[in-house]
């Protein structure tokens, strides 16, 4: 167990991730720097729809932000796995900083528009698709196998504390101050996982000995997601979770107004709650990682995602969303964090950037055309249609393919 100042380090014992001090490092840096993206991606969805007061545009800014993770996010692996991961992190944090500042002075000159919303969120997602492959690949530099799983339940705790106070804080900066606060505190914070960057022991990079065309490699990476039984079916419960059922996230700005007649602070609360939701649901994970049936746990969460989405869709008042919306967020991380630690460990060490790069292909690639069927169906039925039919898609396709998926309820 590594000191912290001379004492064991905290919790370690109960979360083993934490004896490593460069996941200490990166779990503070990725907090602060997390509670400054929840705190824009709040502030953004209620700037857009306060411009347009239109559900279709709140789809319209989530597609362009995914348009990016279908053209660059495989080569992104590619990269991550013949380079060094902490180079292209440190690049993609000052480059996502630079598109905060400069939303940031759009709003503070008075000159922001919807479009500059799409184009500065379509350049947000270059930077988030070369980004997360490294991100999701990294995490076995920083601990060892056996805390890989503590890791990423870790992760998805720390995401979640952000994912619990970012909105809320938002939703009241935004009320008394304006979206420019936001976006700036965001600009700075990315300056937090930098920090951590630079402070990390690591072993020198040592580049792959055989390499062959990008392109070739990247077909490898894809066919061994094909042939692994296991990978293939978890990569296809993410994409029916992320296209069918999370497209609800990207209606609550007007869900908060339209259906609950509250404001800013409403939609931030209701961000919230999901987050907090998640983060309890997370540290359970992170508690009881080494004794946990991970895969009937998976099928458990799947499973109650979109029956509690169906009743959130049928709820009217604030207080009782606030409730499903926490039972919610639990119940999807359950799925995200145990699909993620299981391709984790079922996936070569030579190969993992580029599986991570197709795992995060399906999940940030859905979610566009997910934000955009909901914001159509919204426009065009009900905030409460989408979310229905949304919730009856993803239950009959995850039933479907939990039936036929035994590999996984054996993890």
């Amino acid at each position: 167990m590594e000191p912290v100042n001379g004492h064991p380090a905290p919790l370690a014992g109960s979360f083993p991730a934490l004896r490593h001090r460069n996941y200490r490092l990166w779990f503070t840096g990725q907090l602060v720097s997390f509670l400054g993206t929840w705190m824009q991606g709040t502030a953004q969805g209620y700037l857009v729809f306060e411009l347009t007061h239109s559900p279709a545009w709140l789809g319209y800014v989530a597609f362009a932000a995914g348009i990016p993770a279908w053209l660059f996010m495989l080569l992104g692996g590619v990269a991550a796995d013949r380079f060094p991961r902490r180079t292209l992190l440190c690049l993609t944090q000052v480059y996502l900083m630079s598109l905060s500042v400069a939303l940031a002075a759009l709003v503070f000159t008075g000159a922001v528009r919807p479009w500059h919303i799409v184009l500065l969120a379509m350049l947000q997602g270059v930077g988030t698709a070369l980004d997360a492959p490294a991100r999701h690949s990294f995490l076995l530099e920083l601990v060892d196998r056996p805390a890989v799983a503590n890791a990423v339940a870790l992760n998805s705790a720390m995401f979640n504390t952000a994912t619990a106070l970012g909105p809320a804080v938002g939703g009241q900066l935004y009320a008394a101050l304006g979206p420019g606060v936001c976006f700036s505190i965001n600009a700075v914070s990315y300056l937090a996982v930098v920090l951590a960057l630079h402070r990390m022991n690591l072993p020198p990079f040592v580049p792959p000995q055989r390499r062959v065309h990008p392109w070739r490699e990247l077909v490898q990476g894809l066919a061994y997601v094909r042939d692994n039984p296991v990978i293939r079916t978890l990569m296809l419960l993410i994409g029916v979770t992320t296209l069918f059922g999370f497209a609800f996230v990207t209606l609550l700005p007007a869900w908060a107004v339209r259906i609950l007649h509250g404001d800013a602070t409403t939609n931030g609360w209701l961000l919230s709650a999901r987050g907090a939701g998640s983060l309890a649901g997370a540290l359970l994970l992170a508690f009881y990682s080494e004794r946990l049936p991970r895969g009937r746990t998976l099928w458990l969460g799947a499973l109650a995602f979109p029956v509690l989405l169906a009743l959130f869709g049928l709820v009217r008042s604030t207080a009782f969303s606030l409730l499903v919306l926490f039972g919610i967020g639990a119940a999807v991380i359950a799925v995200f964090n145990l699909a993620n630690a299981i391709i984790q460990l079922e996936s070569a060490d030579e190969l993992r950037g580029r599986v991570m790069s197709i795992y995060s292909l399906v999940f940030f690639g859905s979610m566009p055309l997910g934000s955009l069927w909901a914001g159509a169906v919204a426009d065009g039925f009900s905030e409460p249609a989408a979310v229905m039919a949304g919730a009856a898609a993803t239950l009959a396709a995850t039933a479907l393919v939990a039936l036929r998926s035994r590999a996984v309820w054996r993890k």
